[in-house]
């Protein structure tokens, strides 16, 4: 089947910054590193596209994880495909997650936890790894080992956001002395190389390195660094009205309008200023617990001004789920929805039937990282009364590395992360959206 494809176009949709590299297959192992929004793994994707396009060949796609695959560098490949007015070509195979190009190229994706699948495939031409800081050096040099077939111009192309020092590919690549290993090209991009970037987008990036230095120089700027002790530096104590934050809003509209706030009836339910109202601002987060404390945060998220107004809190050990409805109550917050540590099902069906609206929170793979890299968009502001919290932000720290006395990004079990814990639940809803909000996505 002869295809028309116009190479001029397709390269006009590659970043200029990546350009060199489409037709690039003199070195083995291709490193793609640098900050998030970069555009990499997105360029890794064309290159190989457009790589097996142009010759018969088969690439092995993978990650550590086979679940994260789907909804990730998969998606990736049909989107470019899409991109490229190919699909109609290529046969997609998504319960086997395998994609054939019209000339009988194939890409196979699988997680390296199912290695008999992977033992299985022959042949392999090139292989394409997605977040390398997820695998260990065994699992990257058994994958280098498998690329042994007859075909010319073999490739590996890695992908990843940098971490912390301690993770294998800071040595193995000599990041620490900058010279490149034999047969290798690393190539680093941050987000100002992404041209293609909303203007939200880079407004948020900027504003991590205000609120979170340490983060801003590795899922920004691309760094290798070590991490500040706290694992949240992007908070202050603020004796603040909640009323007048959630109305900042309305006020300014009344402003702008030139009427006197005083003269505005019933602001909540005109329909000029009830949308400057923000009632689904108010989020709540709780964790559970007996001889360890019972934990709740009640939170206002602007997310206009990327802040988050902590202004109430319950922290109680040896609460049954009764004492807790009677809380809650008591509070005033019975109509509010609760968004709850899943771990027990049972107590958040005991508190549904006790007239709460509790939820359970999507826990998986690395959501409490995806959760504190979330949060630490934001500036936190926390109520004088909310004192467990500031303790807690005061004593929530980073694991310490025994070995190398440097702080990795794993926080530590020490007790004072409950709080915390309940504030993660409670903004989970914050997704990517399509005005460029820099979310807990850190892969591109």
């Amino acid at each position: 089947m002869k295809i028309n494809f116009n190479i001029d176009e397709f390269k006009k949709t590659i970043l200029p910054v990546y350009r060199p590299y489409l037709e690039d297959y003199k070195s083995r192992i291709n490193v793609f590193y640098g900050g998030a929004g970069s555009g990499k793994s997105v360029f890794v994707t064309q290159k190989m596209i457009y790589k097996l396009f142009k010759s018969k060949r088969k690439c092995l796609v993978v990650r550590k994880v086979g679940a994260t695959i789907r909804a990730s560098i998969f998606e990736e490949f049909k989107t470019r495909l899409a991109e490229m007015d190919m699909t109609q070509y290529c046969k997609i195979n998504k319960t086997d997650m395998t994609i054939e190009l019209p000339n009988g190229s194939v890409f196979i994706m699988r997680g390296l936890d199912d290695q008999e699948k992977i033992k299985s495939i022959s042949g392999i031409d090139d292989i394409v790894i997605e977040e390398a800081t997820e695998l260990t050096q065994e699992d990257f040099e058994q994958l280098n080992l498998r690329l042994r077939s007859k075909k010319k111009e073999q490739q590996i192309h890695l992908m990843f956001n940098p971490v912390s020092k301690q993770n294998w590919v800071y040595k193995y690549f000599n990041f620490d002395t900058g010279k490149t290993p034999k047969n290798t090209r690393v190539i680093k991009t941050t987000y100002t190389d992404n041209i293609f970037l909303p203007k939200a987008y880079i407004e948020n990036m900027d504003r991590l390195k205000e609120t979170n230095y340490a983060w801003w120089k590795i899922y920004a700027n691309g760094e290798f660094s070590t991490l500040d002790k706290r694992v949240f530096t992007n908070w202050e104590v603020l004796d603040f009205n909640i009323e007048q934050i959630k109305s900042r809003d309305y006020v300014e509209q009344v402003k702008e309008d030139g009427i006197s706030i005083s003269k505005v009836m019933f602001p909540k339910s005109n329909p000029l200023y009830r949308k400057s109202f923000s009632n689904e601002g108010s989020v709540l987060g709780m964790d559970f617990g007996y001889n360890d404390p019972t934990a709740m945060t009640v939170s206002y998220v602007d997310m206009k001004r990327m802040e988050i107004y902590i202004y109430d809190e319950h922290y109680q050990r040896q609460m049954t789920n009764k004492d807790i409805a009677a809380m809650v109550k008591h509070k005033g917050y019975l109509d509010n929805l609760i968004i709850a540590d899943s771990a027990n099902p049972k107590d958040i069906k005991d508190l549904n039937v006790l007239g709460l609206r509790v939820k359970g929170a999507k826990k998986g793979k690395d959501s409490i990282m995806n959760g504190i890299r979330r949060l630490q968009q934001f500036k936190i502001y926390i109520h004088p009364k909310c004192e467990n919290m500031i303790i807690e932000a005061e004593n929530y720290t980073w694991t310490k590395d025994k070995a190398t006395g440097q702080y990795i990004d794993k926080p530590l079990d020490n007790g004072f992360c409950h709080l915390w814990d309940c504030l993660r639940y409670s903004t989970e809803f914050i997704k990517t959206r399509k005005d460029g909000f820099l979310h807990v996505n850190m892969s591109r």
